[in-house]
């Protein structure tokens, strides 16, 4: 989420060096690892001709959408991968830059771009037959798209004449300002199949609180877990919202929403702090907690029935889940025994544990999202990071 008045193009540069060299602490080509009986096959999906490019997201049919760094290290550009096409160039609204943010079924890519001469960035949504449309503002110089659902709509924020608020974008209705929850700001997060948006606004006391939108119902605030701040992550099919919110104690936990039993705690793993990071169809809540003395922060699942479940991490101190689909697959980052090296990796309950080790030539990797059938997106980066490239890995569920 966008809270800092630094520049996009600047901010997605260094977050992926950064999120590289926290990692690390220590031409396309394909490799294969195995573990617990499974094997995986990494795809080096390239760049649009510079160093580095990070995969965002991928669709039911294997599109992946991201960034990528072009030629000479001149510019960030959004790419749409397919087996059959490889790594397009989306171009931009005129300017420099423009980052690939999400995708649905039906290959419409949505994200934000600069506009001609740089003079502000704009939310886009770009399709194979329209190219990229430029989706406007709320009023304000600026706006971003941060998810899109199976029918097109779109949700981010945007820039008003007093403020940023959340919105919500259709082919037929244009950009609607969601408003606030009393403050001067909100941001839209995410959204599902049926058109409820899920994000956080201010309060009038400036506390960031979570929200659920309908058409029907309009902004909801969902309260926080006693604290005055909270972001949100993910909602799925049936309403269910998850994300992290500050205790009355001062810690962070992890929560999930419903319309029936409204924010529950869905506590640690021992330690202070938890995150979710996703949910699937089911209600499963995935994410990383810290352990008794917060020594180590693991992986976790969460359901109604089992509560939090420890699924550890690849022998390292650092692990985390940061997504799972509908099949209950989840996937992450950890770091492996000694902390030498940070891995992606792959876990099911049959299963268990899987690393998804980078194609050959890389030395670290991350998994930040995967589809139903097992396709997990993320990057790879070399020893020295002179090369950061999105990856795609064919785990077939398991």
């Amino acid at each position: 989420m966008r809270r800092s008045g630094t520049p996009r193009a600047v901010r997605r540069i260094l977050g992926v060096l950064v999120a590289a060299a926290l990692l690390s602490g220590l031409g396309t080509s394909a490799g294969s690892a195995s573990a617990t009986g499974s094997t995986v096959t990494a795809i080096d999906l390239g760049t649009l001709g510079g160093f580095l490019s990070t995969a965002a997201n991928v669709s039911p049919s294997g599109q992946v959408v991201g960034s990528s760094v072009t030629a000479g290290n001149a510019a960030e550009h959004a790419f749409s991968w397919t087996q059959a096409g490889g790594m397009v160039d989306l171009g931009t609204l005129g300017g420099t830059f423009s980052f690939g943010e999400d995708v649905n079924a039906s290959g419409q890519v949505v994200g934000e771009s600069a506009t001609a001469g740089n003079a502000a960035e704009h939310a886009f949504s770009w399709t194979r037959a329209g190219g990229m449309i430029d989706l406007g503002t709320l009023g304000g110089s600026f706006s971003g798209a941060n998810a899109i659902n199976a029918g097109g709509q779109v949700v981010g924020l945007s820039g008003t004449t007093t403020g940023t608020d959340a919105f919500s974008w259709t082919q037929a209705g244009g950009m609607v300002d969601l408003g606030t929850l009393g403050g001067a700001f909100s941001e839209a997060d995410a959204v599902n199949a049926r058109g409820q948006v899920a994000g956080i606004s201010t309060l009038e006391s400036f506390a960031f609180h979570p929200f659920s939108w309908t058409r029907a119902g309009g902004m909801v605030d969902l309260g926080s877990l006693g604290g005055t701040f909270s972001s949100v992550t993910g909602i799925n099919a049936s309403g269910q919202i998850v994300g992290d919110s500050e205790t009355a104690s001062g810690e962070n936990h992890a929560f999930s929403w419903t319309q029936k039993g409204g924010m529950v705690d869905l506590g640690t793993l021992g330690g202070t702090s938890a995150f979710a990071f996703g949910v699937n169809a089911s209600g499963e809540v995935v994410g990383t907690s810290t352990t008794a003395g917060d020594s180590e922060a693991h992986a976790f699942t969460w359901t109604q029935a089992g509560g939090m479940v420890d699924i550890g991490g690849l022998g390292g101190t650092n692990n985390g889940a940061k997504a799972v689909n509908a099949r209950g697959q989840v996937v992450g980052v950890g770091s492996t025994s000694g902390d030498l090296l940070d891995r992606g990796f792959s876990w099911t309950r049959t299963g268990g544990m899987v690393e998804l080790a980078p194609p050959a030539g890389y030395t670290m990797s991350e998994a930040t999202a995967l589809n139903a059938r097992g396709d997990v997106v993320g990057l790879s980066s070399t020893a020295d990071f002179s090369a950061i490239h999105a990856t795609l890995w064919r785990t077939g569920g398991g």
